[in-house]
């Protein structure tokens, strides 16, 4: 390819040791000048594709160039995206970041900062649609002269997050001759409008890869559960260890998202909640934070997948919500790293959810699970996912579902707790968990910062307001008592190092005797060891 050694140098410095097959196809058709649909599924390396070819250009253009001024215009649907594509840009440029300037519009900045990055007119510019009209209507960025490359990444979302309109208005002031790369894990009607209005003669890449990774290296499980149930048998997977590893729970909504959040809490299962309602920088503050291994689970709901009307009836009303962010996105496109489980509470509403979903894991060359909750009503759902992944079912198998092997009445002891627990979360306690988040996002604002400086009686109100009513967090349910633990999964929940209260001989230290550990077993069991002495006391006397 004849690659810049600064950018071989930084490929080499990421790891890199091959192409991916979109990459080793897509990276010489772009070098070649030729517009380029690029189709492949999540974790292909399609930024790259783009990427690469159009560092290489700039260092080119740069040994003869007089002027300084943009090249590559990067448009993508979320404000995520865009500090992601930010992120790979950066790494592919380590070795010649003095020459190529790279500037992400995309994210929370205001208006007049991301005027004074764009008045440097830096080489790459990274955005969303609607943010980079902003700067074009008002003639603060003019690439009418300079630009040569025109990247819609993620462009299936472009249309479904409501920037038509927006994408046909920064067109306008587009020159009429650039390079233009769209990248799309599916290829339906909107990527076709799409082509029509952005591509010159392009080569599509749609490369025979299967929509998720093989059998062999990503597990698809089910298991039939109804709302208590998947309330019992979430807390049950994680307190007795049967699964490990970084986890990403989907549920339907902002509100379930609380919920389990609050539910998990009350047992000593730390995670985190990441939806759209959520700012941008706290977004991505969470991802950073799952990836670098401070949280092992997140809990996600994505609310433009999640239009199912057969779920209304759950989410009756939505006044007093805080708006969603239109450029937030959690399932598609977000680099969740190392991510060894996928675990769907609420079966996603339509196949492309489900793809999306379970496409966090086994990414690259790691192996991964995905265990889905099925309830009645959900059945119809997964039987969709079946019929068109029918192609995919492993041998010796009926369905790319695999029935997961577990005894519902083994784990039938943490009912009792779970079924509290859950009752505990109400409305009201998710409602004031949602009110406490907005409250720690209005005091760390970085706009709010300098409002609170000359107003600090409105800090003060805002630290010391009314106590939230939140769950009350019982000590006693982190610990897993050994007698409700079922006999065939005590060795491995021994295994995975929970809590478990257990007996200890009040001889001291030594080998307890086969009576002793009797005794102590009984004991333990406050099911078999209750007694009433009512009627001895009165024989007594």
């Amino acid at each position: 390819m004849n690659l810049d050694d600064r950018l071989l140098k930084a490929i080499a410095k990421l790891g890199w040791v091959s192409p991916t097959l979109i990459q080793e196809k897509g990276i010489p058709l772009f070098l070649e000048g030729k517009d380029v649909l690029a189709k492949g599924r999540t974790g292909s390396g399609k930024t790259a594709v783009f990427a690469i070819p159009i560092i290489q250009n700039i260092l080119t253009e740069k040994q003869t160039a007089k002027e300084q001024v943009t090249r590559a215009l990067i448009l993508a649907p979320t404000k995520e995206l865009c500090q992601q594509l930010h992120k790979a840009f950066q790494s592919f440029t380590t070795s010649c970041s003095r020459d190529v300037s790279i500037v992400n519009v995309g994210s929370q900045t205001a208006i007049s900062g991301q005027k004074t990055l764009l008045a440097a007119h830096p080489d790459i510019i990274i955005a969303t649609p609607s943010t980079i009209l902003v700067h074009l209507v008002s003639k603060k960025l003019v690439l009418k002269d300079s630009l040569q490359f025109f990247v819609i990444d993620e462009a299936d979302l472009v249309f479904s997050f409501g920037f038509e309109e927006d994408l046909k208005s920064v067109l306008g002031y587009l020159p009429t001759d650039y390079q233009c790369v769209l990248t799309s894990a599916t290829l339906g009607d909107d990527i076709q409008s799409l082509k029509q209005l952005v591509l010159h003669q392009p080569v599509t890449l749609k490369l025979e890869e299967p929509e998720l990774p093989p059998a062999s290296q990503l597990t698809q499980y089910q298991i039939y559960a109804e709302e208590s149930d998947k309330a019992v048998l979430i807390y049950a997977l994680f307190k007795l260890g049967l699964v490990r590893g970084k986890t990403i729970i989907f549920v339907r909504n902002v509100d379930r998202c609380y919920k389990l959040k609050l539910y998990l809490q009350q047992f000593g299962i730390p995670s985190c909640a990441l939806n759209g309602e959520l700012p941008v920088n706290s977004r991505c503050h969470i991802v950073q934070q799952f990836n670098a291994g401070i949280y092992d689970i997140i809990i996600a709901s994505d609310e433009s997948t999640l239009e199912d009307p057969n779920y209304a009836s759950a989410d009756q009303s939505n006044k007093g919500k805080r708006k969603n962010d239109k450029e937030s996105g959690v399932v598609r496109g977000i680099d969740f790293q190392f991510v060894s489980n996928v675990i769907n509470f609420d079966f996603p509403s339509d196949v492309d959810s489900y793809i999306h979903r379970v496409g966090r894991t086994a990414r690259g060359n790691n192996k991964g699970t995905a265990l889905s909750f099925v309830s009645v009503r959900e059945k119809y759902l997964m039987e969709r996912v079946e019929e068109h992944l029918q192609d995919w079912v492993p041998p010796g198998q009926d369905s790319v579902f695999k029935p997961y092997q577990f005894r519902m009445e083994e784990i039938e002891a943490f009912r009792y707790r779970s079924q509290d627990a859950w009752k505990t979360v109400t409305r009201i306690a998710v409602r004031e968990a949602r009110l406490a988040e907005i409250k720690s996002e209005m005091m760390q604002s970085k706009k709010l910062r300098s409002h609170f400086e000359n107003n600090p009686n409105d800090m003060g109100i805002l630290r010391h307001d009314k106590a939230l009513h939140t769950v009350r967090i019982q000590s006693h349910l982190k610990d897993v008592p050994d007698y409700i633990i079922p006999p065939t999964l005590r060795r491995l929940a021994k295994a995975s190092g929970h809590k478990a209260r257990g007996g200890q001989s009040s001889h001291g230290e030594g080998r307890t005797g086969k009576n002793e550990k009797s005794f102590l077993k009984r004991k333990d069991n406050p099911l078999l060891t209750f007694e009433f002495d009512g009627f001895k006391k009165k024989a007594r006397k």
